[in-house]
């Protein structure tokens, strides 16, 4: 396994040198929208430790990040009227990891309606921003 690369997506995104329409923001977790999303208001929670996956990352920020996604969950249930929601984790290439900075996918579902494919088609920014603040909304419930 490769080491941990600062330079990834993710790790601007928490230091706020990438944009991103985040949801919810702790000291150890940040929740924002997927910009390529395989259905409405599908986020990714990531850790602010750096770590590359779950192979790396201390079990306590771990435990912090499946809480949050439980949170975000939650709330997107609310949000969105779902049905169900689908939490994906992928790790290493073989595995299907596309990013190397851990991070966790949490995505409504609606009966019947089937995923968009992965990286498929990036969502206009207005239409993020409406799906980010629904969300909001939700999480302070």
């Amino acid at each position: 396994m490769s080491a941990y690369d600062p330079s990834n997506i993710f790790a601007k995104i928490l230091r706020g040198e990438l944009p991103a329409h985040r949801i919810y923001e702790d000291d150890r977790a940040v929740a924002f929208l997927d910009i390529m999303p395989r259905a409405p208001g599908h986020a990714l929670v990531v850790p602010k430790a750096p770590a590359r996956n779950i192979l790396d990352i201390e079990a306590a920020d771990l435990a912090h990040v499946a809480q949050v996604a439980q949170k975000v969950a939650r709330a997107q249930m609310k949000a969105f009227d779902a049905d169900g929601i689908t939490v994906q984790q992928f790790n290493e290439t073989a595995g299907g990891q596309v990013v190397f900075h851990l991070h966790v996918h949490v995505i409504p579902r609606q009966e019947g309606v089937g995923l968009k494919p992965p990286q498929s088609e990036m969502e206009q920014p207005d239409v993020l921003a409406e799906q980010a603040e629904r969300l909001r909304a939700a999480l302070a419930d």
